[in-house]
């Protein structure tokens, strides 16, 4: 039997606690999972002592950790930053010990972490890959309908050619390929790959970075052995005949591969960070402070996260098992 999954507090004034016990009234019996929090900010819940004890928990289970202020939904405290620290560094040992089979982190504010314990990281993933002890991670948005990866991420647009260079493409989709194999069960991955540029450069005359970067990488990874097609003109990549022909869609910066994922399904989407010596999913969406508390938030990209830890790691302990 998989064994439970770590799901990380998030800010307590956003609707994590909520969403949390929506998805427990929906996943008990289904799957096992606990919340890392403070006992205060989720009033739905059971505490436990050990992750083993979610499996049987009548309510939302909790593993108890103290943050240093109550919480009032709509209204982040400074206060809590260290806490939401803290549940996601216990949820990353908690990983890495064995004893959970991967982690399912509720949605934080930069803002508020920068602000009142000086987070020093741009988000979750690369926080996440630093605890992972990892050169490299690589966030993924998938629903149902599409899988993405962006090969830059939370950059200003006119940084992006900067950023991109063929090492940053070369080892982003050998992570996303490598994870394809196996955490997602798909042995032969097929993956299309987007131009930077209108229409892919349309042979260099709307830029040259198809040409002379992303191309050559392209060929080689074929030459190793990757299915892999482009650059491809990201304004037809999306369609559902596009769509049928790849298993993956990497995309050169955020908006070109958010985008049509969020529109094809913005409340089953999930963010998966590929690349960590542990498992790790998100739901696809923020702290939503406006509406926290009032009953209203859609726990379903928050299901739909839990499962897709739970199907990842079953799939992972497959595979590691057969190599």
């Amino acid at each position: 039997m998989t064994l439970p999954i770590a799901l990380t507090s998030g800010d307590p004034a956003g609707v994590g606690p909520e969403i949390s016990s929506k998805a427990y009234g929906v996943l008990k019996g289904e799957l096992a999972f606990f919340v890392v929090g403070d006992r205060r900010h989720f009033p739905d819940c059971v505490e436990i002592s050990n992750p083993s004890e979610a499996k049987n928990a009548a309510r939302l289970p909790l593993l108890h950790i103290d943050f240093a202020a109550s919480a009032t939904p709509g209204s982040p405290d400074h206060a809590n930053a260290s806490g939401v620290i803290n549940s996601i560094e216990t949820a990353v040992r908690l990983a890495q010990s064995g004893i959970v089979s991967g982690l399912c982190t509720n949605p934080i504010s930069k803002q508020v972490l920068i602000e009142g314990a000086g987070f020093a990281h741009p988000g979750h993933t690369e926080f996440l890959a630093e605890l992972g002890g990892v050169k490299q991670s690589v966030m993924m948005l998938t629903a149902p309908e599409l899988s993405v990866i962006p090969v830059t991420i939370h950059i200003a647009l006119d940084q992006v050619k900067t950023v991109l260079t063929a090492e940053l493409l070369r080892d982003t989709l050998r992570i996303g390929r490598d994870a394809l194999i196996r955490d997602f069960g798909i042995r032969a991955p097929r993956i299309a790959v987007a131009g930077l540029n209108p229409h892919a450069g349309e042979g260099g005359l709307m830029g040259r970075e198809e040409i002379e970067l992303i191309a050559p990488v392209l060929a080689e990874l074929r030459i190793n052995g990757f299915d892999i097609a482009g650059p491809l003109p990201a304004d037809t990549m999306f369609h559902p005949p596009a769509r049928a022909r790849y298993d993956l869609a990497v995309c050169m910066y955020h908006d070109q591969a958010l985008i049509p994922i969020k529109t094809l399904n913005f409340s089953a989407g999930v963010n998966v960070t590929l690349g960590l010596p542990f498992i790790r999913t998100s739901p696809d969406h923020g702290t939503a402070f406006d509406i926290a508390g009032k009953g209203i938030a859609d726990a379903t990209s928050l299901i739909e996260a839990l499962r897709r830890a739970r199907d990842m790691a079953t799939a992972r302990a497959a595979y590691d098992g057969e190599h």
